[in-house]
């Protein structure tokens, strides 16, 4: 059974039961050029147990190192196997991301690991007057990946006056949230029914 999300999520204990396993933390900013929507900026914040594995590996490296830089390498290869695990949808199309990152970097806050990149958009659309609906999310559940607050969603400042953030968070129905919590690590609901994507919050950006 194939598993969604970073290799190191496989060495959260054994012991723990019931979807999800790991928790993610994120933040967004929107990046443009030319009032042209070119990516996200995203800061993934990794819960501590799901932390302990790279900061061990980490041990004292400084920041920049190549200790870091291999870890990061190796974690971003595996949120690319799975498409950023986002999705941007414009007019009711999806929109298609490039294949590498622009920038990526991994670090340490804390007992807490910390992923940032830039999510980049294959052909820029113009902001003017449009819509855009993201979300991101592990199609399994396995790990639940959320923003705490709306103000986790920020545009830069020469863009607040026309863009806008919202944040949709669902109320799965008692029945969805019960099988999620009869899941332990071993199991995997069935792909088609995308659990993850019904609990996934749905950002929408609004420019004027």
């Amino acid at each position: 059974m194939k598993r969604m999300f970073f290799v190191l999520l496989c060495l959260v204990s054994s012991s723990v039961l019931a979807h999800p396993h790991s928790f993610i933390d994120m933040k967004t900013e929107l990046v443009t050029k030319d009032d042209r929507f070119t990516g996200l900026k995203m800061t993934w914040t990794m819960d501590e147990i799901t932390s302990a594995d790279l900061l061990y590996d980490a041990s004292d490296a400084k920041p920049g190192t190549v200790v870091w830089k291999k870890l990061a390498a190796g974690v971003m290869a595996n949120v690319l196997g799975q498409h950023y695990f986002s999705e941007i949808w414009h007019n009711k199309q999806r929109v298609k991301f490039l294949n590498l990152p622009t920038e990526y970097n991994l670090s340490r806050s804390g007992n807490k690991a910390v992923l940032e990149f830039v999510l980049p958009l294959a052909e820029p659309p113009l902001l003017n007057n449009e819509r855009f609906e993201i979300l991101t999310f592990d199609p399994t559940y396995f790990v639940d990946m959320f923003y705490d607050k709306p103000e986790a969603l920020s545009v830069p400042p020469a863009l607040q006056s026309r863009c806008s953030f919202t944040l949709h968070t669902p109320k799965p129905d008692d029945s969805l949230k019960q099988y999620a919590l009869s899941l332990d690590k071993a199991d995997a609901p069935p792909e088609d029914m995308d659990l993850g994507r019904q609990f996934a919050q749905t950002v929408i950006l609004t420019c004027h």
